[in-house]
């Protein structure tokens, strides 16, 4: 027997559901802190006239994503778009920090 979508779910779904929302929650909040982090990183790169994208670095943390999903017992190609998701816009972002608030980079961004 199934129930409607409007009642109440029964305490083990709904203890469930309030994990994942608890988990959600954690994943926002990680996301915040990392992006913060990839902000100084790009500001960083900027003064010193680096390019944005990494590629060394990028192929080293796929590496050490997808080992360390197979220790979670996660699908490390699950990780690995997972991170490609997230590089793609902290390249994004370190691009446009480069160009500066008017879009175009000057000599003097680089220094």
């Amino acid at each position: 027997m199934t129930t409607p979508a409007s009642s109440t779910p029964p305490p083990e779904l709904a203890r469930l559901r309030g994990s994942i929302d608890n988990i959600d929650a954690a994943l926002i909040h990680l996301l915040a802190e990392r992006f913060k982090a990839t902000q100084q990183v790009g500001v960083l790169k900027a003064r010193l006239g680096l390019p944005a994208s990494d590629p060394g670095r990028e192929a080293q943390q796929v590496a050490r994503l997808r080992d360390l999903a197979r220790e979670a017992d996660l699908d490390p190609v699950f990780a690995e778009k997972f991170l490609a998701f997230i590089v793609e816009e902290v390249i994004r972002h370190h691009e446009a920090i480069a160009a500066g608030p008017d879009g175009q980079r000057t000599a003097s961004d680089t220094f």
